[in-house]
């Protein structure tokens, strides 16, 4: 297992889910955590209980990761009460299964501000740490749809596929400063927000099931404990998308 005592974690998106199941395990290695929350705060107060349970400090902070001045507020906030981010993952976002008659330009916005616009603004508010301190990593979570299309639609494809080019264009500025910047893209993981979509059909993975939480979150721990592994999409999806 990395070791990841003396490094502070933030994980957007983490009270519930794959966000949440990402936090107790890099508290589980070491790390200090702070999630974030926009909606659900019960959800977000049984991680923080979750976590402190592991002997770790934690911060829950509300936030909504696509508004510049929530993520200025929340990166002070972390350095107040936890210390500068040396792990970043940026795994809050949205779904929204629609036909794509129906999908109007405010949909179409909304998705690449919570998905794609949130990643960039909580990356660049991290960054200047990161650099000072010569060590970092950012993990984004991302999807098949970015790679097949996936079954929400071309917005949420859109919003995920942005993340791509993202990571790559990071991890090559940033590769001499001891930063790391990759990608997970799962498919189909038991969560809620997958289980509420009719479309979203366990036969359509070629294991024949839905995967678990801990199963990306074990990527998840693995990036955050490597330091040559950078630019990269790690597939977690059952077979769906061979590369």
């Amino acid at each position: 297992m990395a070791d990841l005592t003396g490094k502070v974690a933030l994980v957007t998106g983490g009270n519930r889910g794959i966000g949440r199941a990402i936090a107790t395990t890099l508290a589980a290695a070491g790390a200090d955590v702070v999630i974030t929350y926009r909606e659900r705060e019960r959800d977000a107060q049984d991680t923080r209980e979750a976590i402190a349970a592991l002997g770790r400090h934690v911060a829950v902070v509300k936030a909504d990761v696509a508004r510049a001045d929530d993520i200025e507020r929340l990166v002070r906030t972390a350095r107040e009460q936890v210390g500068d981010i040396s792990v970043l993952v940026n795994n809050a976002g949205i779904i929204r299964p629609q036909p794509i008659e129906a999908i109007t330009a405010q949909d179409w916005h909304e998705l690449i501000a919570a998905n794609l616009t949130s990643v960039f603004l909580a990356t660049q508010a991290v960054l200047p740490a990161m650099r000072a301190a010569r060590w970092g990593r950012v993990i984004n979570l991302s999807s098949v749809a970015a790679q097949l299309g996936g079954v929400v639609g071309p917005h949420y494809a859109a919003s995920k596929a942005g993340l791509h080019g993202l990571t790559h264009s990071y991890a090559t500025l940033l590769a001499k400063e001891g930063i790391t910047v990759n990608t997970i893209a799962p498919a189909l993981i038991a969560t809620e927000m997958v289980t509420s979509n009719p479309r979203a059909k366990a036969d359509l993975i070629p294991v024949g099931r839905f995967g678990e939480v801990q199963e990306v979150a074990d990527v998840a721990l693995m990036l955050a404990g490597n330091g040559y592994i950078t630019g990269q999409t790690i597939n977690v999806n059952g077979g769906w998308y061979m590369s």
